[in-house]
């Protein structure tokens, strides 16, 4: 999901470049949600990891 997130951030940067800013837009949102949700899943996996033990 990382992986996602980071090919979202650089068709934003891409599309920032050429100055499509609706597509930028669309992309760093959707980057940003994938980076958050990414985020949200590693802090429960550790949390979870450590119950086990």
């Amino acid at each position: 999901m990382l992986h996602y997130a980071a090919v979202f951030l650089v068709i934003a940067l891409i599309a920032a470049v050429f100055g499509f800013g609706g597509i930028a837009a669309g992309a760093a949102e959707i980057a940003k949600i994938l980076f958050f949700i990414f985020i949200v899943l590693t802090i429960v996996s550790f949390i979870a990891s450590l119950l086990r033990r």
